[in-house]
């Protein structure tokens, strides 16, 4: 097993593999903008610009509070980067979450870390684990706000309730770390440096939190302007919802970015306060905001690095 994983990783680190992967991401997440180009254009049509701009905003804040969640990880696992790495480094890998499969992100993050003497386990880890804490805060959101949806929703998804225990339990430092250590003993890997703290799961949970609190206020403002009714009721909608389609989605790995299994889910949510069209429009306008602050972060992202490759190439020896 470890040999094969070491030939992957050796095959991952060339260059054209590097740029291919890179080239094919960006091609997908913008395809997924322009496929639904129709649809998203009637329904802005009548709606307020200035909740549009919010809601974008609110997409970009989103995606950057998701790197702060992963960046003091990063450090508590011992590795500190200056915001302007950790940048680069989170999300141009995150533009493989529009791959298929679901590890892409993680792969990815690895190999550019390597770039700033990060070991790969130890971004492997960082990024595993900001998932499982993903995860358990948008159950638990999820689990938090079912009062205010629908009741058929709440009997189809009463599971999250019962399996939030088992996600919160591996989220404890004391067997977090212990799976872990299996992990890289199973994979013929050396064991972590700096084992997980409570410190510092608990200071990602509240990154991940806000981050999810943002990003149900991006739905928000998209819904406010298709007809939902502005209350703090629906606003918690929103937020469970959205976390709970996330959540969702990134179990189902065979499809990029939870591509349609979060719309579904989040549809679901949505349904007893939206018309069928505003539903759809909702769910199609969320997916295109993030998309496009994925694509705006990532890009920029690739820049900088590019522009850091050219001064290093420039300075003398």
């Amino acid at each position: 097993m470890s040999t094969l994983l070491g030939k992957t990783m050796g095959a991952l680190r060339s260059t054209p593999v590097r740029v291919g992967f890179l080239v094919l991401v960006v091609v997908l997440a913008v395809y997924a903008v322009v496929s639904q180009w129709d649809d998203i254009v009637s329904a802005v049509a009548g709606m307020n610009p200035l909740l549009l701009l919010g809601s974008l905003v609110a997409g970009v804040a989103y995606v950057l509070l998701t790197m702060l969640a992963w960046r003091v990880l990063l450090a508590d696992m011992g590795t500190t980067l200056p915001l302007s790495a950790a940048y680069r480094v989170f999300f141009v890998s995150q533009l493989g979450k529009y791959m298929p499969g679901g590890v892409w992100n993680i792969l990815a993050a690895a190999e550019l870390g390597a770039d700033h003497d990060i070991p790969r386990r130890r971004s492997v880890s960082v990024m595993a684990v900001t998932v499982i804490v993903s995860i358990v805060t948008g159950a638990a959101l999820a689990v938090a706000t079912m009062p205010f949806a629908a009741d058929r929703l709440r009997d189809s998804y009463g599971w999250v309730t019962w399996t939030l225990p088992v996600f919160i339990v591996m989220l404890l430092p004391p067997v977090l770390n212990r799976l872990l250590t299996l992990v890289f003993r199973l994979t013929g890997r050396p064991p972590l440096e700096h084992p997980v703290s409570w410190s510092g799961i608990g200071a990602c949970t509240v990154w991940t939190l806000i981050a999810w609190a943002v990003a149900g206020l991006q739905v928000w403002l998209l819904a406010i302007g298709i007809g939902m009714t502005g209350s703090p009721a629906t606003l918690a909608l929103c937020i469970g919802g959205y976390a709970m389609a996330w959540t969702v989605g990134f179990l189902i790995v065979f499809v990029p970015a939870g591509a349609g299994v979060r719309e579904g889910v989040l549809g679901l949510v949505l349904a007893g306060s939206l018309t069928t069209g505003g539903v759809v429009a909702v769910v199609l306008l969320s997916r295109v905001v993030l998309t496009v602050a994925d694509l705006a972060m990532g890009g920029v992202g690739i820049l900088a690095a590019r522009q850091r490759r050219s001064r290093k190439q420039v300075q003398p020896e």
